[in-house]
């Protein structure tokens, strides 16, 4: 790695929430220490070997990777803040939001964050694109895309994407309080909120046994819509 890319890289943080994700997050982790970034894992209380092998991963990268843990599982949106909040904490210039499934590619990093660093956003979101996706993820997504700018006056190609990067200011403005997989549509209120510059940026789309049984779906999109609505008329 060269001297100047080891220069913007050192600046970026990945923020990854794990719940049970024995499988892929080794591989993901190192990968993305591999690169030149620092990780900030979050064990979101999980129950099967997840944290040992991020402990393992840990011992090869001690200088790129960090280890947080919840106690007990407390959700995606919890995992995320607690993230974020450390890679402030570290003095992170560039705060990147990964999930640890597999289904983003480490090759778009770079992607997401070059808008931040050109000074043209404060906020990028990895659009996938929705005819590479299952017809039941697209249809929830686009379903979803519907709400956000129903709700919240913002028109998103992809609402509910996991690959999100922030500068440190704009990480620092977001207050986010869901739990769960709303936290997707709460990113987007609080960018709208705080009048944050949003851009987006094509990203890869995959699509495992695995990742198709998580994210949004017609169970969590209900419950996403039901908050939407206590939001809307909370005083």
């Amino acid at each position: 790695m060269s001297n100047q890319n080891s220069e913007i890289t050192k600046d970026v943080y990945l923020v990854v929430p794990a719940f049970n994700e024995e499988k892929t997050v080794s591989q993901i982790i190192e990968g993305i220490a591999e690169n030149g970034y620092r990780v900030i894992l979050v064990n979101d209380g999980s129950k099967d070997n997840t944290l040992n092998l991020v402990i393992e991963s840990k011992k090869k990268y001690p200088d790129q990777i960090f280890v947080v843990s919840h106690v007990i599982n407390r959700g995606l949106g919890a995992a995320l803040k607690t993230g974020m909040v450390v890679a402030l904490n570290k003095n992170a210039k560039y705060i990147v939001t990964f999930d640890a499934d597999g289904q983003h590619e480490i090759g778009d990093i770079p992607k997401v964050c070059k808008p931040l660093q050109d000074g043209e956003a404060d906020v990028v979101i990895g659009a996938r694109p929705f005819e590479d996706m299952p017809i039941s993820k697209s249809f929830a997504n686009l379903i979803m895309n519907a709400l956000t700018f129903i709700f919240y006056g913002r028109n998103v190609k992809d609402s509910q994407s996991g690959l999100r990067a922030f500068t440190a200011e704009a990480a620092d403005k977001i207050n986010i309080v869901s739990r769960g997989y709303g936290v997707s549509s709460e990113f987007i209120k609080e960018i709208s909120d705080k009048d944050l510059r949003l851009s987006e940026v094509t990203i890869t789309t995959i699509y495992t046994p695995e990742t198709q049984n998580k994210g949004t779906d017609a169970i969590v999109g209900l419950r996403i819509l039901t908050k939407m609505v206590l939001d809307l008329f909370r005083i």
